[in-house]
Order: C-alpha cells, then sequence, then structure tokens
C-alpha cells in the first residue's frame, strides 16, 4: 500500500523536481558525515523527489544526498528495470548482514569508473519512510549492494576507498584531468 502512495506521489510530482548537481571524487564535501533527519516535511519530500529525477537522468540505480551537497541521511535506490519502483530510505541502520559478494561496483560520483568490491551478499536495514513509519527492509544481492554502497556515502566513505592507494590515486587524477577538459570546453 505504502509503495503504490509512492509511486503515485511519485508521478504527481514529476512536474514540479528539478536535477541536482552531483559532487565528483575527489571533491571534499563527498567526506561530510551526514547528520539524521529529525523532521520529514515538504522539504524531505522535496530533497527525495530532485533526488530521484537527477538518479534517473544520471542514469543510476542510487543516490545518497550526500552526493548532491546535502548532508541529511537519505537515500534513493531504484533497481528496477523500468525504473518504476523508487525506494526511499531516511536514517537508514543495518541491523542485520551475512554473506560475502564481490561484483563490480561503480558510483556517479566517479564517473565511468568500475572496480571489483566486497560487500554483504545480505543485509537487514531498518528505516525510516517519507510518511514517517519505520520499515524493515530484507535486501539480497544488488539490492542489498546498493544499500551499503549508499549507506557508505553517508558516513563520507567512497567504493574507492576499498581499493588500494595506488588505484585511488590513479582514479582522482583520471577524473581531476577530465574536469579540467570539460572546463575548458
Amino acid at each position: 500500500m505504502l509503495a503504490a502512495f509512492s509511486k503515485l506521489v511519485y508521478k504527481i510530482c514529476q512536474k514540479c523536481m528539478s536535477v541536482l548537481n552531483i559532487l565528483h571524487y575527489p571533491d571534499s564535501r563527498l567526506r561530510i558525515k551526514a547528520k539524521p533527519v529529525t523532521t520529514i516535511d515538504g522539504s524531505i519530500q522535496k530533497l527525495v523527489d530532485d533526488m530521484l529525477e537527477t538518479m534517473y537522468q544520471a542514469p543510476g540505480i542510487g543516490l545518497a544526498a550526500t552526493q548532491v551537497d546535502v548532508h541529511l541521511q537519505v537515500i534513493v535506490i531504484d533497481i528496477s528495470e523500468d525504473k518504476s519502483d523508487p525506494l526511499v530510505l531516511i536514517n537508514p541502520k543495518i541491523i542485520a548482514q551475512d554473506g560475502v559478494e564481490k561484483s563490480d561496483e561503480g558510483c556517479l560520483s566517479v564517473p565511468e569508473i568500475y572496480e571489483p568490491i566486497e560487500r554483504a551478499e545480505h543485509v537487514v536495514v531498518q528505516s525510516q519512510t517519507l510518511e514517517g513509519g519505520e520499515i524493515e527492509i530484507e535486501a539480497h544481492d544488488i539490492l542489498a549492494i546498493c544499500i551499503q554502497h549508499e549507506m557508505d556515502h553517508l558516513i563520507g566513505k567512497l567504493f574507492v576507498d576499498y581499493l588500494s592507494e595506488m588505484k585511488r590515486n590513479r582514479i582522482s587524477k583520471k577524473l581531476l584531468k577530465a574536469q579540467k577538459l570539460n572546463a575548458t570546453v
């Protein structure tokens, strides 16, 4: 019922959304630890709507508020093929995890870079909803990986932090060079 309501609200609000600027590694603002959301109000709804619009346009399957320079514990995810099943997590906490899965990860804040990362293959997450309720989600495989990836952003961590220093430096130099080239165009 809540998922259907969220989809309806999303469709109605699509007209009032805007695309946000996604911060790119090594921007230091990506390292800021997000604060818990204390009040779920219209500003949080607007943030979520804008984050969904930004994620879909990028295109991506997950986005944390930190990536758009808003340092609140808000995550949006949609792993559906037709981008019709948005998941919103506010103040999420992993309460259980098990298994190990290694898969290639990418990130909207680290464009065009994909590296194998090891994460739990199963997680249980508690979160608040946009309606202010509490939910518990059991996630496996790609959803579990995406939740962990986005939750890392909330503590100022990126998937490149799981790589060697040499690889991180190479990625940083490559992205800075691309940013400079784009700035001159």
